[in-house]
C-alpha cells in the first residue's frame, strides 16, 4: 500500500486511555504535505479538534497529535494504526499525561463519496 492512498475522510469510533474505556465517536480526515508526510485532523464528538503529523511504512501510520483541552492546557500523544486496507485503519494511542495502565484504542473506517459508490 502507498501513502498516497490513504488520503480522505474516515467516521472513527474509539475508546479512551482509561480503566472504563468510555467511548467516543468522530472524524479523522488525512491529507499530504509536499513531502508525503501525513497531515491528521480528527474531530471528535462534534467540536473537540485534534491536529497530528506523521509518516508511514510498512503498512503503519504513526502520528504524534495534539490538541487544547477543555481545561485549556495543551495535550500531546502518539496514535499507531494498523492499515488493514486503504480503507481500514486500526489503531492505539497514548497521551503523554494519560493513564500509563491503558492505552486509548481507535477503528477508521473511510467516508465513501458518491463517485466512489457508483465505481
Amino acid at each position: 500500500m502507498k501513502v498516497q492512498e490513504l488520503v480522505g475522510e474516515y467516521t472513527i469510533m474509539g475508546s479512551n486511555q482509561d480503566a472504563e474505556k468510555h467511548s467516543y465517536k468522530g472524524k479523522l480526515i488525512l491529507s499530504l504535505d509536499l513531502n508525503s508526510r501525513i497531515n491528521a485532523i480528527w474531530t471528535i464528538g462534534t467540536n473537540q479538534q485534534q491536529t497530528g503529523t506523521g509518516f508511514f511504512k510498512n503498512n503503519i501510520l504513526v502520528i504524534n497529535f495534539r490538541y487544547n483541552g477543555e481545561d485549556h492546557n495543551i495535550y500531546k500523544g502518539v496514535a499507531v494504526y494498523q492499515c488493514i486496507s486503504k480503507d481500514i485503519l486500526d489503531g492505539f494511542w497514548s497521551e503523554k499525561h494519560g493513564n500509563p495502565l491503558f492505552l486509548g484504542e481507535e477503528r477508521c473506517f473511510r467516508i465513501k463519496t458518491n463517485a466512489e459508490l457508483l465505481d
